[in-house]
Parts: structure tokens; C-alpha cells; sequence
């Protein structure tokens, strides 16, 4: 394993071995053979025109003079074994990497998104040198592979609204960091920018505005450039709360609609509106919707959201009360019940993999489907409870991953935190393992990966970047290359800090503006801007 200080690649790869040659670049060719396959061709197209563009220094070596040369690259050939192209849970990402000191590079992987993950890094291995490209300390072998199968980010769209030119930008940034799930909450309580031929008065009536919508051929193109960038897209429709905006075309099918000033009653934030449970119509209506979005979503996860339900809304609804006055036994828990069991059962008959936020596990009577992914942010702890119960997990910790804490409340007359401050720095996210206090190794392998949060109640366009990165990417490798090294070494925060500067600049070069560590002279000094 080499150090750090040898190579700046992020994540880090399994197995990275390093000579002591330097190798300048004659060139970025990238030869595919005679594959047929339009993934791995757009992908070599991008990486050509990154590599052929990107003059990117590591802010330690600004000054460095003329590197002695001991060869020359002239370019990579790649080799992918499978023509499979199916993207889900158990794809392949697996590469390996060789870059000799004279000759040509060689990669090769199983399938095409491992052969995206191993260009990535290769593109990361070339650097600038007084106006020509190098690879330092040739020959260089790489041996990789994913620790999660599931490494996401959650951007909602919902509270504030994003451009495509947004969602296509973050797509590429994640992929610069071998992330693979773009986790899309697409609706909320405040909004339906989303097309629904279904029910086309959703987005008419729900959406911002006229320039703040989601056509279907906006949400194919999302899926087919996440695609060609080895991401999954998993939309999340959150039922049966968070759904006020549904009211706005469908109020007989809601309850407590807007509830002011006491929203915090029914709603965990304005504006209050639920599902009426106690109506079949609102299980009829969820299920179309599922229908019509599990045609247009491929991927074979489908989130349900669940999570934030309120009991009061409910409690106190005029036709909930007179349901369960002619229907004595049950309960608000009953009707809850039976609105989950009717959406996940239809869920399933669609052939999709029911997800849900925890709320659905822990804090109902209904018992999900085993194969029910469940998301975990509440407690630290409610990951290990989760797999205890037999369940997969997705790690999604407030505490640790929730992007948009720390910028205090947004309610105008609140004057002070908000509920999940303080800010969650890069190195709070590095520090967090997924898989503490869980030491049963069945167990552990229902950990399936890590999300981090992105909610948008402060967040748009104007400061998306800075939200994200480089904070993501803090995850992105302790969910590619786990918490230790191959001797079981728990990495610090003081020891990838270095890599993790070059890979901040190396995003803003490529057009992410991520935002600063650390002053730059801390960039250029590692190791000396740690508290003693």
C-alpha cells in the first residue's frame, strides 16, 4: 500500500502500489476495443476531454520544478469481460489498474461501471508538470472495489427547486467521487414540480411555477446521464405525510390542510397535510401513482418515504373520527396499517424493492416486507437496531449526514439553532463508521451503504455546490474504501486531509464549487494545521 503523500487519489483504492519512476503522458487516448457499448464509449469520450484539458497541480507542489522523466504513457487500453449492463444493487464495480513507466496503460473490469470507476482514477493519477501531464512514481497497480454497494446522495427538489443543469452537474461530481445512488426527493408538503399523466393537476397546481417543472423527458434525460455515469436513480414519494401539496388538487382526499399558526401539531413543518388513511380513495390514489412511476423510474428500488407521520392530524380529523365510530376496534395504528400494507403489497406486484425511512419499522404496528430497505437517520444506534430486526440498512444518521444543519432556523421568528444543528464538518463525516456497534458479521452485511442528506429549506442553486462538497465526498471514501486499511488501521481525518484538499481542487477545475477546507497555506503545508 503506498501512502498518501505518493498519490491523491479519492477515494482511496483497495490495493494501490506505487515505483519510484515518473512518466510523462504523450496524449489521453483511450482505446475500448472493438466494444459496442455506448456507456463505455461516452465514457471514454468524457475522460479523453478530461484529461486533455485538466492541468491540475496539487496545491503542495505549486512551486515544484521540472520532474525527472523516466518514460512515457501513451495512453490506456481498456478491457471490460461482461457486456451485462444492468445498474442495481449487486452490480460490479470492481477494476484493476496498471500504469507501466513506458508503454501503454491497462485496465480492466467485469463490467462497464467498474471500467467507469478504474477511469476515474486514472484520470486522477495525472497531473500537471510545468505544462505537460505525469503520472508520478511508476509503475503504478490497482486493485479496487467498493466497501457499500449503495453510496448516495439525497437531494430534495421539492422545497426549493434545482435546474437540470444542476442535477446533471452533481451527477458528475458524484461520480468524480465513485458515488453510484442519486437518491431523488422529487416531491413534498411544498411542492410537485414532477409530471404526472395520471394526474396531470399535481404538477399544474403544485409546481412553483411554469419554469420549475420535471417533464418526463427532463426525468429520462436524469436517468440516462446518471446512467452513463455508473448512478442509480431512486425517486422517493413520500406517503402518506409530507403531502399537503396533494390537497392543492385533491383536498377530499387530505387531512389537516394547512393548520395555522399551530402547525407544529400536526406537521413537523409548515405546511401540515396528510393522506386521510381512513379513506380507501387515498390507498386507490397512492397506488396509481406508485403504477405510474415505477414505469417511468427504472431502477428496481422505489422509495416510499413514510417517516414524520403525525397522529394528530388524524386524531382529530371530522371523517376519521366517524370512521372509527362506525368501525369499532379500530384505531388510527389499524388504518395506518392497512395503508402501508396496501401500497408496499402494490409496490411489490409492480417487481420493485420497497424502500423507507424508519418510521415504517419502528414507529408503527406494520411490519415491512424482509426485503424493505429501511433508511436510518434519527439515532446513530436505529442502524444496529434495524439489522438486528433482519433488515437492510441504509445509514442516514441526522447527526452525521444531514447536509443543510447548521445554518439555524428558518422560521422567521426564530431566533436561534435549528433542530439538527451544529454543522456536520468533512471531518464529523469521515469519523462516522456505519457498521459501530454492530459486530455480528451477518449483521454488518446488511449495512448496504451511506447517504448523506441534502434537505432544501436553505439550499438552491445559488450555494448547491458548497452544501455538497467537499463534505460528500468524506463519505464517498469511508463508503468506497471502509473506515481501515488492509493492516485494520482506522484512518484520521489528519491523515486523508491532504488528499482530500487535492480532490477539492481537483472539482473546482473541473467546474464544482466546492467550498474550502482550510486556508491554502494549510493545502500546501500538510500536517501543520492540527490542534495540538
Amino acid at each position: 500500500m503506498a501512502s498518501a503523500a505518493l498519490a491523491s487519489i479519492w477515494p482511496l483504492p483497495l490495493v494501490l502500489e506505487t515505483g519510484t519512476s515518473n512518466t510523462t503522458v504523450l496524449g489521453g487516448s483511450i482505446d475500448i476495443g472493438y466494444s459496442t457499448s455506448s456507456i463505455l464509449a461516452n465514457a471514454a469520450n468524457r475522460y479523453i476531454n478530461i484529461i486533455n484539458s485538466e492541468l491540475f497541480t496539487s496545491p503542495v507542489d505549486y512551486k515544484q520544478g521540472d520532474v525527472p522523466i523516466n518514460g512515457q504513457l501513451i495512453g490506456l487500453n481498456v478491457v471490460v469481460s461482461s457486456t451485462d449492463e444492468t445498474l442495481g444493487l449487486t452490480t460490479d464495480e470492481s477494476y484493476t489498474l496498471d500504469v507501466p513507466t513506458n508503454g501503454q496503460a491497462i485496465l480492466n473490469a467485469n463490467t462497464v461501471f467498474g471500467a467507469i470507476r478504474g477511469l476515474e482514477t486514472y484520470s486522477q493519477l495525472i497531473t500537471a508538470n510545468c505544462n505537460r501531464r505525469i503520472v508520478k512514481n511508476t509503475p503504478v497497480h490497482v486493485v479496487d472495489k467498493p466497501a457499500f454497494p449503495h453510496r448516495g446522495i439525497l437531494l430534495d427538489t421539492a422545497r426549493n427547486y434545482y435546474p437540470l443543469k444542476d442535477i446533471f452537474r452533481t451527477l458528475d461530481a458524484m461520480s468524480y467521487n465513485k458515488l453510484n445512488v442519486f437518491h431523488w426527493h422529487v416531491v413534498d408538503s411544498q411542492s410537485w414540480p414532477i409530471q404526472s399523466n395520471e394526474f396531470p393537476e399535481l404538477q399544474k397546481n403544485g409546481a412553483y411555477g411554469p419554469k420549475m417543472q420535471y417533464s418526463y423527458a427532463d426525468v429520462k434525460s436524469v436517468i440516462a446521464y446518471a446512467k452513463d455515469r455508473g448512478i442509480r436513480v431512486i425517486p422517493e414519494f413520500d406517503v402518506p405525510g409530507h403531502t399537503y401539496v396533494v390537497g392543492e388538487s385533491f383536498p377530499e382526499l387530505m387531512s389537516c390542510m394547512n393548520k395555522q399558526p399551530n402547525w407544529n401539531n400536526y406537521a413537523a413543518e409548515p405546511p401540515s397535510g396528510q393522506l386521510n388513511i381512513a379513506k380507501p380513495e387515498a390507498a386507490n390514489f397512492t397506488n396509481m401513482l406508485v403504477d405510474e412511476y415505477t414505469d417511468l423510474f427504472t431502477d428496481n428500488v422505489f422509495h416510499l418515504g413514510g417517516d414524520e407521520v403525525n397522529r394528530n392530524c388524524w386524531s382529530e380529523d371530522p371523517d376519521v373520527q366517524a370512521y372509527l365510530a362506525a368501525h369499532p376496534g379500530e384505531t388510527v395504528e389499524s388504518l395506518l396499517v392497512n395503508f402501508y400494507t396496501s401500497v408496499h403489497n402494490n409496490l411489490a406486484s409492480q417487481g420493485k424493492t420497497g424502500m423507507s425511512w424508519e418510521e415504517t419499522l419502528f414507529h408503527s404496528q406494520y411490519t415491512p416486507p424482509k426485503d424493505t430497505i429501511i433508511q436510518t437517520w434519527i439515532d446513530q444506534e436505529s442502524i444496529p437496531n434495524t439489522v438486528a430486526k433482519g433488515y437492510r440498512s441504509v445509514a442516514s444518521p441526522a447527526s452525521a449526514y444531514y447536509l443543510d444543519c447548521g445554518h439555524g432556523a428558518w422560521l422567521s421568528n426564530q431566533d436561534g439553532n435549528s433542530w439538527c444543528d451544529p454543522f456536520k464538518t468533512w471531518m464529523h463525516i469521515y469519523n462516522f463508521d456505519p457498521l459501530a456497534n454492530i459486530t455480528d458479521p451477518s449483521q454488518q452485511q446488511l449495512v448496504i451503504g451511506a447517504e448523506v442528506a441534502l434537505w432544501s429549506e436553505q439550499t438552491d442553486s445559488t450555494v448547491l455546490d458548497g452544501r455538497l462538497w467537499p463534505r460528500a465526498s468524506a463519505m464517498a471514501e469511508t463508503a468506497w474504501s471502509g473506515k481501515t486499511d488492509a493492516n485494520g488501521h482506522v484512518r484520521t481525518t489528519a491523515e486523508v486531509a491532504s488528499r482530500l484538499h487535492d480532490q477539492r481542487f481537483r472539482m473546482v477545475g473541473r467546474g464544482i464549487r466546492a467550498e474550502p477546507m482550510q486556508p491554502l497555506w494549510c493545502a500546501r503545508n500538510p500536517g501543520m494545521c492540527l490542534l495540538p
